[in-house]
């Protein structure tokens, strides 16, 4: 479960950002994207989380679709 981290800019306060992401989730997003297109650990480690969490949900749907055999 991640903590959000609130933030005060000019006097307003913002709320959002990942402080921290449980570590056993980080390993799997990136050993599954990885594997996947065959990316090196540091470019799928730089991506932002929620380009990273893209990806995982883009490659799990494709998937999903091979393995009932629809077409992508």
């Amino acid at each position: 479960m991640s903590t959000m981290r609130v933030q005060r800019i000019g006097g307003i306060e913002r709320r959002g950002g990942v402080v921290g992401y449980p570590l056993k989730a980080l390993y799997e997003e990136i050993a599954f994207v990885a594997y996947h297109f065959h990316w090196a650990q540091d470019a799928v480690m730089n991506l932002e989380h929620a380009d990273r969490r893209r990806w995982v949900t883009e490659i799990s749907a494709i998937n999903q679709r091979v393995n009932e055999g629809t077409p992508a």
